[in-house]
């Protein structure tokens, strides 16, 4: 596709902090983003349809005009809860069941939709310990949160009536809006930017505006590069461990050094705080193959000129 042809983008579950900022991105490139949403946002600037993330309704016509079409699917709850049975299956069916809805939309078209790019996380490899993940790591089998979570998400796409279609396995990305970034600098503000655990864990993570690059160029809207179809991860080249990464914002936000926050200090916060302590204990030293091989050309490689970047 040409850098000037127009597409409509059809973004489910487009109103968090990511879609927010693919759908101003493209808009200002002279696309046109229209977001699948629960409740309507009077005070969005983009074409928003209602949607129930699960069944067939009018909003399946977003895709079915005879037009240039990405999709781009980054619909489910999000990871930051307590990991009991149930969040799981409701992290599970909230991604199988929005995709799904999505492939049946797309194969009553009478064309293809030009691009699909399908949401996914690095966290389908659970806790990597030190190997590298990349496009051909296998994948782990039979664990509940995230392998358990990612890899029906990821099956759920099989059958979308797509001409291209990329499955992104993104990692932490870096946006001052985004939750994990706001948790991060806030408890290093508070004086608990030491390393968390052992510290060893690997921390990948990705700048939004690399992020917002690896998406135009999987739907081919940007002359700059272009992706093949299939898996790619959406990762800096150069993780980092927990204990570099919370020394750096210590570093960037002008804190003391502080003392480190032990497993069980940990695991007792997460209950009060209803989340899963899994996110700070466990890690992914991801990177990217197939961004190399294309010749993706990162803004931000290293964490410390983003930080300083967002911070």
């Amino acid at each position: 596709m040409s850098g000037t042809e127009s597409l409509t983008v059809v973004l489910a579950g487009g109103s968090g902090s990511l879609g927010t900022h693919l759908a101003t991105d493209l808009a200002a490139r002279g696309h046109h983003p229209v977001n699948l949403t629960r409740r309507i946002d009077p005070s969005s600037p983009f074409e928003q349809v209602v949607w129930d993330g699960k069944t067939q309704g009018d909003w399946a016509e977003a895709l079915a005009a005879d037009r240039p079409t990405a999709v781009v699917n980054l619909a489910g709850k999000l990871v930051d809860c307590r990991p009991t049975d149930a969040n799981i299956a409701a992290l599970r069916s909230s991604r199988v069941d929005a995709t799904r809805a999505l492939v049946v939309a797309s194969q009553a078209r009478s064309s293809p939709i030009s691009y699909w790019l399908q949401s996914s996380t690095t966290a389908i490899w659970s806790d990597a310990g030190d190997r590298w993940c990349t496009e051909s790591t296998p994948v782990p089998v039979g664990l509940p949160q995230m392998t358990g979570v990612a890899q029906p998400w990821e099956d759920a796409v099989d059958g979308a009536n797509a001409d291209h279609l990329t499955v992104l396995r993104t990692s932490i990305v870096l946006d001052p809006d985004a939750p994990a970034m706001r948790r991060l600098a806030g408890l290093t503000r508070f004086g608990l930017g030491g390393r968390v655990g052992n510290g060893r864990q690997w921390f990948s993570w990705i700048h939004i505006d690399d992020w917002l690059a690896i998406a135009r160029a999987a739907m081919r809207v940007d002359d700059a590069v272009s992706l093949p179809d299939g898996v790619v991860v959406a990762a800096s080249p150069n993780p980092v461990r927990n204990a570099e990464l919370m020394a750096m914002l210590r570093a960037e936000i002008g804190r003391p050094p502080a003392p480190p926050t032990p497993s069980w200090l940990l695991k007792l916060g997460a209950v009060v705080l209803r989340t899963d302590p899994a996110l700070g204990l466990t890690g992914r030293r991801a990177r990217s193959d197939v961004l190399a091989d294309a010749g993706f050309r990162f803004r931000f490689p290293r964490l410390e000129d983003a930080l300083s970047e967002l911070l």
